[in-house]
């Protein structure tokens, strides 16, 4: 890639780049998982929701618009080089939801909290990153393997590959890329019929850059892919494994390399630091309640390990997986959801007691 950047480097940037935008969409269009569940379940509000129908339209047409222009091989990404377990993505994303209604936030969101200078935060970043890693290689690898199997490349390339686009393709006759950008469109003018959100664009806005967000990320690395030298993964943002490789990284870098993830991690850091900046609402926060300290503590714990899981976080299965169709991504998002709506009413409606 020349003499002034490693392939490593430059994914990094790319990385970089793309956490921005999803920094500052956090922090100034107010798009976030949790909250979104929250303004729907408590408030009857669903505009934040709808913001992410924007995101996954916007995600699905410039991604599948790659493909048609010979910009993405799509096989070559991570959700669709690899085997399915239904099972994985139900049990991951169930108890990622619920760790994320415990801890207050998904890993994204923690980080863009951080940003705007949460200290609590922090700490449910470092804690979620741990056992991300305590889960894929660490004590409890072995566990999540004998349970779930190995997420590698299956030996049927059918099974590996199929995604919604190929479902339609098949029944239509239709180029693979054309029935994946009329799924995207379907999704975004769904999104669009609702008049509130037409009434605040700002949703609209926000939500298309968080979408566009995860299109540069597969632009970016599969570029870097096709004209590098090093081998180089095609991947998008995802906020679990990627923050344990940040924390690693801190702490080894001399030998260790940067990664896609890394520069992903600290993009979003810096987005939502100009963020709140920008909206005045950079202050400096720490936790004074043991009590909900333990239970963050907790909720970042099972968010690590869930996202491993069902391979990806809210934004890894609910943007990267669902901007290529894969049939993973709205099993894992809907059984996210169904965890974190659990974990509210428990901590809100007196559903039981949380520890």
């Amino acid at each position: 890639m020349g003499d002034m950047i490693s392939d490593a480097g430059l994914v990094a940037l790319i990385g970089t780049f793309g956490g921005i935008l999803l920094g500052l969409a956090a922090r100034i269009g107010r798009f976030c998982t949790l909250g979104a569940i929250e303004d729907l379940y408590y408030g009857e509000n669903p505009l934040r929701l709808r913001m992410w129908g924007i995101a996954i339209g916007v995600s699905v047409i410039g991604t599948f618009a790659l493909s048609l222009f010979g910009f993405l091989d799509l096989q070559q990404t991570l959700y669709l080089g690899r085997g399915w377990n239904p099972l994985a993505s139900i049990f991951g994303g169930l108890v990622f939801g619920y760790g994320m209604a415990l801890a207050g936030n998904c890993g994204y969101g923690a980080l863009a909290r951080v940003g705007g200078g949460d200290l609590r935060s922090l700490l449910i970043v470092l804690v979620m990153g741990i056992f991300a890693y305590i889960a894929l290689g660490g004590p409890l690898s072995a566990l999540r393997l004998w349970m779930f199997g190995n997420p590698d490349l299956t030996s049927d390339p059918t099974h590996s590959t199929t995604t919604f686009a190929h479902v339609l393709a098949h029944w239509t006759g239709a180029p693979l890329e054309v029935s994946g950008i009329v799924i995207g469109t379907a999704i975004l003018g769904f999104t669009l019929l609702s008049r509130s959100l037409r009434r605040d664009p700002s949703y609209i806005v926000w939500g298309a850059v968080a979408g566009v967000a995860i299109v540069s990320g597969w632009a970016g690395t599969q570029w870097v892919a096709a004209t590098g030298f090093d081998a180089t993964p095609v991947l998008s943002h995802t906020f679990s494994a990627p923050i344990g490789e940040t924390v690693l990284y801190t702490m080894t870098s001399s030998g260790n390399s940067i990664s896609f993830g890394t520069g992903s991690v600290v993009g979003v850091l810096l987005g939502a630091f100009l963020g709140s900046l920008y909206k005045g609402h950079f202050r400096w926060e720490a936790c004074d309640d043991p009590r909900e300290l333990r239970r963050q503590i907790l909720g970042a714990a099972l968010m690590g390990i869930g996202a491993v899981v069902a391979v990806g976080c809210s934004v890894g299965q609910g943007l990267s997986a669902m901007s290529v169709l894969a049939f993973s991504a709205p099993v894992t998002l809907v059984c996210i959801l169904m965890g974190a709506a659990v974990g509210l009413r428990q901590l809100i409606l007196g559903f039981g007691k949380v520890i």
